[in-house]
C-alpha cells in the first residue's frame, strides 16, 4: 500500500452547532466518510481551534478545523491481468461476481493474484482510492457479488450506505440441521477470547444482526436465504454456528460433520468432496451514487453449490422444499 498526505482546513458552519464533531466534519468534508473522519479524530489527526477533541464532542459552530492525515491507497500493489466476471460497470462503480477461492485483498500468503490486483489492471483509477475502491469484502471461499467504487465520491457514498444499513446484501447458505423457521439473530461479534484468528459471539463484541428464512429443506440440511443488517467479519458463519446450524463445509466454524442417517453414497461423497463453506452472496442492492436510483443485481448459485444441493436432494428420502 502507498500513502497520500491529506491537509484540510475549514471553518465549521454555524448551522451545524450542536452536532457531534464526526458528524459535522462529514458534512464539511463530504469526500470522506464519517468512519474515516472518526478514525482521524481518534488518532489525533484533527484539531478544532487548536485542540484535539473526541468524535462525540459537540461543536459550537464557527470553530476552525485542521486535518493532517494520511490516506492509504493501493497504488503500489501490482496490477495483474486476471479474469474478472463483471456483472455491471459504469463511471461510478463496478459489480463483480467473485468465484470461490479468489482472495479479495493482498495479505500474508497472498501477495498477488487477488481481486484487488485484477481491479488495478482493469480500472487503474481505483489505485487512488482506499483499498482500490473495495467498500466491503467476501471471504476467500465465499462466492458472489461485490461492489467496487471507481471515484472517491462514489466510495464515500457507498461507505455511507453500508453504515446506514441501506445497502442490501443477501446470501444463500446451506446449513447443517433443520431450523424450525426463519428468524433474526442479534448477537455481538468480536475476536475469540482464546483463538485470535477466529471470531465469536462475545460479550462486548460489535453489535451484529442477521436475518434468515428457509428456502429449501433437505431432511438434515437446510438452504437459507440470509440478509445482513450489519457487516461484521465472518458474521453469517459465526451467527449460524451460534444458532447451532453451522454452514456446511465451513473449516473454521463448522465443527464435525454429522450426516443424517440413511444418506446415500453419492450424497455422502458430494458432502465429503465439498471443501469450502457453502455460502454465496446472491443478491446486492444499493442506491446508485450518481442517480440515486435503487438498483440491484442477482447471480445464481455456482456449480459446486448447485451440484451439492442436487446430490443431497437425490440422496435423501422425500426432500421437502419450501420458501
Amino acid at each position: 500500500m502507498s500513502t497520500e498526505r491529506i491537509e484540510l482546513d475549514a471553518r465549521i458552519p454555524e448551522d451545524l452547532a450542536g452536532q457531534r464533531l464526526d458528524a459535522a466534519l462529514a458534512r464539511v468534508f463530504p469526500d470522506y466518510s464519517r468512519s474515516r473522519i472518526r478514525q482521524w479524530i481518534d488518532t489525533g489527526r484533527v484539531q478544532v481551534a487548536g485542540q484535539v477533541r473526541r468524535p462525540r464532542d459537540r461543536v459550537a459552530g464557527g470553530e476552525v478545523v485542521a486535518i493532517r492525515a494520511v490516506l492509504e491507497t493501493a497504488a503500489q500493489d501490482p496490477a495483474e491481468d486476471l479474469p474478472l466476471d463483471i456483472v455491471h460497470e459504469d463511471a461510478a462503480l463496478l459489480v463483480i461476481h467473485k468465484p470461490a477461492g479468489l482472495v479479495v485483498h493482498p495479505a500474508a500468503g497472498h501477495p498477488s493474484g487477488t481481486l484487488l490486483n485484477a481491479l488495478l489492471h482493469h480500472a487503474p483509477e481505483v489505485g487512488a482510492l482506499p483499498r482500490a475502491g473495495l467498500v466491503h469484502r467476501l471471504d476467500k471461499d465465499t462466492s458472489g457479488l461485490l461492489v467496487v467504487a471507481r471515484t472517491l465520491e462514489a466510495h464515500t457514498e457507498l461507505v455511507r450506505q453500508l453504515q446506514a444499513r441501506t445497502m442490501g446484501r443477501e446470501y444463500l447458505a446451506l446449513v447443517q440441521g433443520e431450523p424450525v423457521a426463519g428468524g433474526r439473530i442479534e448477537a455481538p461479534v468480536g475476536r475469540h477470547p482464546v483463538d485470535r484468528k477466529r471470531m465469536a459471539v462475545v460479550a462486548g463484541g460489535r453489535f451484529a444482526v442477521t436475518h434468515y428464512r428457509v428456502e429449501a429443506r433437505l431432511n438434515g440440511f437446510t438452504l437459507l436465504r440470509v440478509r445482513l443488517e450489519t457487516g461484521r467479519t465472518h458474521q453469517i458463519r459465526v451467527h449460524m454456528a451460534h444458532l447451532r446450524h453451522p454452514i456446511v463445509g465451513d473449516p473454521v466454524y463448522g465443527g464435525r460433520m454429522r450426516p443424517p442417517p440413511g444418506l446415500g453414497e453419492a450424497a455422502l461423497a458430494a458432502l465429503q468432496g465439498f471443501h469450502r463453506q457453502a455460502l454465496h452472496a446472491a443478491r446486492l442492492s444499493l442506491e446508485h451514487p450518481l442517480s440515486g436510483e435503487r438498483v440491484s443485481w442477482e447471480v445464481p448459485l455456482p456449480g459446486d453449490m448447485a451440484g451439492l444441493l442436487a446430490a443431497l436432494g437425490e440422496g435423501l428420502p422425500n426432500p421437502a422444499h419450501g420458501r
